[in-house]
C-alpha cells in the first residue's frame, strides 16, 4: 500500500473524495493504493496520485508504517511537492473518486478531526515538510 500527502505549488493539499463501504459514507482521503507487481512503491505513489487526481509533482519517500495491528501489510508513506494538475484523473472516468483541493489550514483541522483514513501519512508528511 502507498499513500501520498500531495501539496500544490500554493501549499494546498490534494485529496480525493471517495465512497468507502466500511463506514458506508463518502470520505476525504489522501491519494493512494496498491503497489502493482514489478512496480516500486515510489512509482506506485506517483501513479496513484496521477490516476486519482490528475496531479503530478516531486514525490519523496517519508517512511513505512504498519497498516493495521491485525495485518502484515505495511504502508509506504510519501509526500509530493510542487504538484500541478497535468491531466484529468483517470479514475474519474469510472466515477470512483473526485479530486478535492484543500487549504493547508483546513487539512490540519481535517487531520485532527480523526476523519482521515491515512492519519499516519498526514502527520509523517507534514513533519517531513516542516509544516506541523
Amino acid at each position: 500500500m502507498v499513500a501520498v500527502l500531495a501539496l500544490t505549488v500554493f501549499k494546498n493539499v490534494v485529496l480525493v473524495r471517495e465512497f468507502r463501504p466500511g463506514p458506508e459514507e463518502v470520505l476525504l482521503e489522501l491519494p493512494g493504493g496498491v503497489v502493482d507487481p514489478g512496480e516500486t512503491p515510489l512509482d506506485a505513489a506517483a501513479r496513484e496520485l496521477l490516476e486519482e487526481t490528475g496531479y503530478a509533482g516531486q514525490v519523496e519517500f517519508v517512511g513505512t508504517s504498519l497498516d493495521s495491528a491485525y495485518s502484515t501489510m505495511v504502508r509506504h508513506n510519501f509526500v509530493a511537492r510542487e504538484c500541478e494538475r497535468v491531466s484529468d484523473p483517470s479514475s474519474a472516468e469510472h466515477g470512483l473518486v473526485e479530486p478535492v483541493i484543500m487549504p493547508l489550514a483546513g487539512f490540519r483541522e481535517h487531520l485532527r478531526s480523526g476523519r482521515l483514513t491515512d492519519i499516519g501519512t498526514g502527520y509523517l508528511g507534514l513533519d517531513h515538510l516542516g509544516l506541523l
